[in-house]
């Protein structure tokens, strides 16, 4: 099977580097902009099942790449609460003690007051996700970055580490799974093939 993880696109959040997930805010009008541009120049993969995390930027999202496309909700892939530090930037936080606790020692294992760990989210969003392996069917989930890379580097320890493989606003990575086993993967979505004149 050929799982899919797509990140949602580009929001409040993403443009002024907040620290947010929980919050559930749209896509920026130049966001949509350029998910729909991406969609006009790269082959977004297809499944037999398609899910979202069920935020309003993945639903959004959604609905620009697949349209009225079927799909189900599932809430455990939702993207990691930073409790009191959402939507806020590390230069409202730098002087925060809290803050500064957080980002002192494992921030993997370090939860935010009020929210989660990375960790947390990780071990959260394998559960979640394990059904959709277990069904065996090619699958697309648009989701968000943090649990994505918490994904990809649990399933590929070598890749380079979660921030290697946090992907960009609207893109994200197709797995091959064999027997329930991640293989390989590749990114997504891909170039669309030029048409060449027969």
């Amino acid at each position: 099977m050929i799982l899919t993880l797509l990140r949602h696109g580009m929001t409040e959040g993403n443009a002024r580097n907040l620290y947010y997930g929980s919050a559930n805010i749209p896509l920026l009008p130049e966001g949509r902009a350029a998910l729909e541009k991406a969609r006009k120049t790269n082959e977004y993969p297809r499944g037999v099942r398609y899910y979202t995390s069920g935020l309003v930027r993945t639903e959004e999202t959604f609905a620009i790449l697949y349209g009225d496309t079927p799909h189900q909700q599932i809430p455990g892939l939702r993207e990691m609460d930073f409790g009191v530090f959402e939507m806020r930037s590390y230069e409202e936080l730098k002087s925060d003690p809290q803050f500064q606790a957080w980002i002192t020692g494992n921030v993997e294992e370090n939860v935010c007051p009020g929210g989660e760990s990375a960790v947390n989210v990780t071990k959260r969003s394998l559960s979640a996700i394990q059904p959709v392996i277990e069904a065996d069917m090619d699958a697309v989930c648009v989701i968000h970055g943090g649990v994505i890379s918490g994904l990809m580097s649990t399933w590929f320890p070598d890749g380079g580490g979660r921030f290697a493989l946090t992907p960009e606003p609207g893109h994200g990575y197709s797995v091959e799974f064999r027997e329930g086993k991640p293989q390989s993967f590749r990114p997504a979505p891909y170039e669309k093939l030029s048409q060449k004149p027969v």
